[in-house]
């Protein structure tokens, strides 16, 4: 997926669409999330994990198929539409397979290192694949770009490299991941379709009944209300410091650089989880602790070198939070309700994002970005009382099971 991210706007750009209408595209792929989210995580709970993420990953070449020969709006909505709808039946499939095969291979095992693991391996082939991604164009044209060797504009050509690793992803999912046989015909498809309501319910009222499950969630969405806004309107900070012809190169390679220390923290996780002896709500509190610190930091930087260097902090403290979140979420679940709950999370981290885009953007626009991400530390400063208040709770109900 990293292939894309870098030239994304950019090969929109060159079909001749505007500003709003790229909004526009992005904007039917947030809906498309938002709408399908819960229903396809309970799918995955009801026919399996791997069927539903390789039906996800064939939404996905679609998606890249469509794009490759649209040049109009439409098709090409129709395009991030698909894109929405892949996210959203991936989300969380895989993760539960993972983590309930790990259960049953190796009972015992301490999950949070190995979340770790996955996580820095997720952020390094973004990071990576950013690269990949910014230098493919470059390499096969001239310093004036020709005719395009595939699709509408020099830069589809990421585009076909990421339809091609997809493809990978496929024959990799069908010949490596093994997953217990569920029967599958048209009336077992039929049968849970027609419960996804009821799974979506059963699955909301354990997230609002488990109290540790509830106070997570709210805490991870008061994080992204945070952090989003700084991963989205950082490049319009770095662009000011820069002239106009080293802004793109700039912020091409520190997008890179944000995805690679991404997985750098992540990598920290699990040695570090180890310090907190496995309070993983207490690292998670000193971690967006440290997260409000770097980020007030970021918004005080006036040089592109201390910005840079703040910035990559940042990136290697937030890799650290996801692997504790993720090992107090698993430790409260069910495994016939997991896929449904990580949809639930993801649906909520997005809202949380997309509230902090539109109070602390409308701050941004009228008092400065500095201004808004230090507003929005305020958001930090609630999710790490609350995930104190987490870490005293979860040490008191250490000997209770898991809701069923």
């Amino acid at each position: 997926m990293g292939v894309t991210v870098a030239v994304t706007a950019l090969a929109l750009q060159e079909r001749g669409l505007g500003v709003g209408e790229i909004g526009a595209l992005f904007a039917v792929y947030a809906a498309v999330v938002l709408m399908t989210e819960l229903p396809f995580g309970g799918l995955a709970d009801g026919l399996g994990r791997k069927p539903v993420f390789l039906i996800a990953t064939v939404a996905s070449v679609a998606a890249s198929a469509v794009f490759l020969l649209s040049k109009a709006f439409w098709p090409l909505a129709a395009s991030f539409a698909l894109v929405g709808l892949g996210r959203a039946l991936r989300s969380g499939t895989l993760d539960a397979w993972y983590v309930e095969g790990l259960r049953q291979h190796a009972p015992g095992a301490e999950v949070q290192p190995l979340l770790a693991r996955a996580q820095t391996a997720n952020f390094a082939g973004l990071g990576l694949g950013a690269i990949v991604g910014g230098v493919l164009p470059g390499l096969v044209t001239s310093n004036k770009p020709s005719a395009p060797l595939i699709g509408q504009t020099v830069y589809d050509v990421s585009y076909a490299v990421g339809l091609g690793l997809t493809v990978a992803v496929i024959a990799y999912t069908v010949l490596l991941v093994r997953e217990r046989p569920r029967p599958l015909s048209v009336s077992v498809v039929l049968h849970e379709v027609r419960a996804v309501p009821r799974t979506i319910r059963d699955g909301m009222r354990l997230a609002v009944s488990d109290r540790t499950l509830l106070v997570l969630l709210v805490v991870l969405a008061l994080m992204l209300f945070a952090t989003n806004p700084v991963e989205v309107l950082w490049p319009i900070v770095v662009q000011a410091m820069l002239d106009p012809e080293r802004a793109a190169a700039v912020v091409g390679l520190l997008t890179a650089g944000y995805f690679l220390a991404i997985a750098v923290g992540a990598s920290f996780a699990g040695p570090v989880g180890r310090l907190f002896r496995r309070r993983h709500a207490l690292m998670l509190a000193v971690v967006i602790a440290a997260l409000a610190v770097c980020q007030i930091a970021l918004a005080l930087q006036t040089s592109l070198a201390g910005f840079v260097g703040v910035f990559l902090l940042f990136s290697v403290v937030l890799g650290l939070s996801e692997s504790p979140a993720a090992t107090i979420l698993h430790a409260r679940v069910p495994d016939h309700r997991r896929s449904t709950i990580l949809s639930v999370q993801s649906l909520l981290k997005q809202l949380g994002a997309m509230a902090g885009l539109l109070a602390l953007g409308w701050i941004g626009e009228t008092a400065g970005v500095a201004i808004s991400w230090i507003v929005g530390t305020l958001s930090l400063g609630i999710a790490t009382i609350l995930a104190m208040l987490l870490a005293r709770q979860i040490r008191r109900w250490s000997n209770s099971p898991p809701t069923q």
